[in-house]
């Protein structure tokens, strides 16, 4: 057997214990200051099809058709004809009640079976219970269809974000390496001593970037470690033209951050900073704050003007990454003066289970 036809079976046996219930009440109801169980039964049987009738109308006709669809005046109308007709039918089974199991003997009616009042009301409450039960499980079948389609809103949202930053994650690649290739090429055509080692120092980079940067997070000593070893290959480019600082402040060893996140940042230092006096100068700063901000900062000797706004593809492909990554959980200033160009980056931490993670 199918779901389906399962489905319809298992719908089929509860209306059908539902019907009998609503059978068994109603002899209940009408046994009150009676023992006619004859008449009690039969009347009972006699208005539960109307009952049936007024109920099943309701709920798979009037209301699913007008109610919940906000067609509330044609509600209204035929509402209005469903409780005539139903009226009618009631009225039908008290006198055919009257007429065939009595024999026009009124004294054999019970008490509440003489009280029209109370039958209406009695009928029209099981049509009512029916149409709260419909109406609920309507709005629970709309809450579960909402949940899911969220789900999938949300689902789709993380996929466009993580295709988006492998997109920027490829932007930055090329670029980056782009660089460091044509160092090594402009060595390796001076049959440079430093060759051999501008090689092994790019080994380790895309050793990195292959496999470390396909991971959400690393942690920070391992950025700082490979952002050390692309100072170096630079060092080694710019001999004694470059004038480089590194500070580091209290950095835990269980900090995490997404990869190549402070990188674009030196390396854009390198490519659009300007050789001042003699020297390209380049001072960089990174300290982990009151154990929940890192602060980073970034300057480079330039002729920029400050009405410029250049910065390379790789800082606008970071401030990207910063939106998808750290939404209102970030400052990023760019700044330039006094032949200084300078960036400043905050990210507040957050903090998980498993440590500290930006």
């Amino acid at each position: 057997m199918n779901s389906k036809a399962l489905n319809t079976t298992r719908s089929f046996f509860l209306h059908f214990i539902f019907w009998v219930g609503v059978w068994v009440f109603y002899i209940y109801f009408f046994s009150y200051n009676s023992n006619d169980t004859n008449y009690i039964t039969w009347f009972s049987g006699l208005l539960l099809p109307v009952t049936i009738i007024a109920t099943y109308l309701t709920n798979f006709i009037l209301i699913p058709k007008f109610l919940l669809t906000k067609r509330y005046f044609k509600f209204s109308l035929y509402t209005l004809y469903s409780l005539i007709l139903s009226a009618y039918l009631i009225l039908m089974a008290i006198f055919g009640g009257y007429i065939f199991v009595t024999d026009l003997n009124i004294t054999k009616i019970p008490p509440m079976g003489r009280n029209f009042i109370f039958i209406f009301i009695l009928v029209y409450l099981v049509v009512g219970l029916f149409s709260f039960i419909t109406i609920l499980k309507h709005n629970l079948q709309d809450k579960t269809q909402l949940k899911i389609l969220e789900n999938k809103i949300l689902e789709t949202t993380l996929q466009i974000k993580e295709q988006e930053l492998d997109y920027l994650k490829k932007q930055i690649h090329p670029h980056f390496l782009f660089n460091t290739l044509n160092t090594i090429y402009a060595f390796a055509l001076k049959k440079s001593e430093y060759t051999p080692e501008l090689i092994l120092k790019l080994s380790n980079l895309l050793d990195y970037i292959l496999y470390q940067i396909q991971k959400p997070k690393v942690f920070l000593t391992d950025e700082i470690e490979h952002l050390k070893e692309y100072i170096d290959l630079e060092k080694i480019r710019f001999q004694d033209r470059l004038d480089i600082q590194v500070h580091l402040k209290n950095i835990p060893d269980d900090l995490a951050i997404p990869p190549m996140l402070l990188i674009p940042f030196v390396e854009n230092a390198f490519k659009h900073g300007s050789i001042l006096n003699g020297k390209l100068t380049i001072l960089v700063s990174l300290e982990y704050r009151n154990n929940k901000t890192l602060y980073f900062t970034i300057r480079n000797s330039t002729l920029e003007s400050p009405e410029s706004d250049t910065g390379g593809i790789g800082l606008k492909n970071i401030a990207k990454r910063l939106d998808l990554l750290f939404p209102d959980n970030y400052t990023l200033k760019r700044v330039v003066s006094d032949d200084w160009y300078f960036i400043e980056l905050t990210l507040l931490n957050r903090t998980e289970e498993n440590g500290k993670i930006l």
